[in-house]
């Protein structure tokens, strides 16, 4: 068993095609989705295991933008059009840069 495991750290240290950042590279995609008027950024960050994360843009500080909606409302809206899953309410949380964090409830795969 050891000499096995020494072999796979061996045959593994000599791996050069693999990207400097490959851990980077694994990362969950962003995808951006319109919500209301307004563009929304969600991702998984790596740092809260089973949460996801929307952010809305700023709108380049237009004033005369889409009108105003709860941030809340939309960012359901905007998880179930970037991950096709329903936020669980529950869960859901701000922080004071105004991302928006939930756990997601998927339909099972058939």
């Amino acid at each position: 068993m050891k000499k096995a495991l020494l072999g796979l750290a061996l045959m593994l240290s000599a791996c050069t095609d693999l990207p400097a950042d490959w851990t980077v590279s694994r990362a969950a995609p962003v995808t951006q989705v319109t919500v209301w008027g307004r563009v929304w950024t969600v991702s998984q960050p790596q740092d809260k295991p089973g949460f996801f994360r929307a952010v809305r843009d700023n709108n380049n500080l237009n004033p005369y933008g889409p009108p105003a909606r709860l941030r809340t409302h939309q960012a359901i809206r905007a998880f179930h059009a970037a991950t096709g899953c329903r936020a669980v309410y529950a869960t859901m949380y701000q922080n004071i840069s105004g991302e928006v964090f939930s756990q997601l409830d998927c339909p099972a795969a058939n």
